[in-house]
């Protein structure tokens, strides 16, 4: 993969989390607080707790840093995997963004 692709790839994922935090909090009590700086998107929930995404563009990843630890992504087959179990990107936000919610929160990557 290019820079390039990668940069477009990555680019889409962090919109597509800045997107669900709003329809979250559109349809849901979950209050999400989404704080984007450059290739970083800070997610901070109603209990302060934080979960923290942030392009690695060396190495062409996607980081996530949550309650439950940090992961890896890497695009691979059509979606980002992490880079130990093959795990779904939007599944493991979904889960680790419900854990610290205190509630069941979907995300998606955006069609």
């Amino acid at each position: 993969m290019t820079d390039l692709e990668y940069q477009d790839l990555a680019e889409r994922a962090l919109q597509a989390v800045e997107a669900g935090c709003d329809r979250i909090n559109d349809e849901t009590n979950a209050d999400i607080d989404n704080q984007r700086t450059g290739g970083m998107v800070t997610l901070t929930f109603s209990n302060r707790s934080q979960i923290v995404i942030n392009l690695q563009k060396p190495l062409q990843e996607i980081w996530m840093a949550a309650k439950a630890g940090g992961f890896h992504y890497k695009y691979r087959e059509g979606r980002w995997a992490d880079t130990k179990d093959s795990s779904e990107f939007f599944a493991n936000l979904s889960r680790y963004a419900s854990e610290q919610a205190g509630q069941p929160l979907v995300f998606k990557a955006q069609g």
